[in-house]
């Protein structure tokens, strides 16, 4: 099973800024999809979201197990 590791920033306005830091692919979308619980202003894909999704579809379904 492979482990993320997602920073979230609280800034000075009260957004919320959060980043997948090990992440690759759609995964990072994926991933934090399920925790985006308001109105999404913006998103910004990093350089990593254009590399080859390096996560498949079992690993995918374990993310969330347990939770």
């Amino acid at each position: 099973m492979q482990y993320y590791k997602v920073e979230f920033t609280i800034n000075p306005d009260g957004t919320i800024t959060e980043k997948v830091l090990n992440g690759s692919g759609s995964s990072c979308t994926e991933l934090t999809k399920d925790l985006e619980l308001g109105e999404v202003k913006s998103q910004q894909l990093l350089p990593e979201y254009q590399e080859q999704n390096l996560i498949n579809q079992e690993q995918e379904d374990n993310l969330w197990q347990g939770f």
